[in-house]
């Protein structure tokens, strides 16, 4: 089997990586399963140059290959914020309910078009030969009203998909896979594994 170090300890990101990995010939490692401690500051402007800024110090500790992603939720009215810092928007220590609060509120008397959003993500893989790959996905919405489901994490609760007449927290992991920024991202990055590792 094919191992990849994943440059995150988030559950809730390597839950998402495992169930779309499933039934491969690729095993994905956290950080923590793969015995790492390593805490890397983001401090790119971009998701992409976060990604890779985790994925090239991981895949250097360790000399294996590494996958990193960086995303986060593009409100529109907000001027794209809170983009790259949309986990340390308001401190990383705030919980997200209070986070879609304050975003519920920032639009506040603002209608229809102008609610509008996106999640983003950018995926990096960095091989040990130097070789490095950058996929992307999006996935477009409006800013709910108020927060509604149970499933997801994050900002889910509160972007709505007119398309499906719910939020992201309200899809099931299989509709959320099939349609998320982190799912596209990692389709893509799929078939880049398979023909290189």
């Amino acid at each position: 089997m094919k191992a990849i170090i994943l440059a995150t300890n988030n559950t809730n990101k390597v839950r998402e990586f495992r169930e779309m990995l499933a039934g491969g010939d690729i095993e994905v490692l956290p950080l923590k399963e793969a015995g790492i401690d390593a805490d890397i500051e983001e401090t790119g402007n971009t998701f992409e140059e976060n990604a890779l800024i985790k994925a090239r110090a991981i895949c250097k500790m360790t000399g294996k290959p590494a996958l990193a992603d960086d995303s986060g939720l593009c409100v529109d009215y907000l001027d794209g914020a809170p983009g790259v810092y949309s986990s340390r928007f308001m401190g990383e220590d705030t919980p997200y309910s209070e986070k879609n609060a304050a975003i519920i509120e920032k639009l506040s008397g603002v209608d229809g078009d102008e609610r509008t959003a996106a999640f983003k993500c950018c995926m990096a893989l960095v091989m040990p030969d130097g070789r490095e790959f950058v996929t992307s996905g999006e996935m477009k919405g409006i800013i709910a009203d108020k927060p509604a489901g149970e499933n997801g994490f994050g900002y889910d609760p509160i972007v709505f998909l007119p398309e499906y007449g719910r939020t992201s927290a309200q899809l099931s992991p299989d509709e959320k896979n099939a349609i998320s920024h982190r799912g596209e991202a990692l389709r893509a990055m799929v078939d880049i594994i398979k023909d290189n590792i």
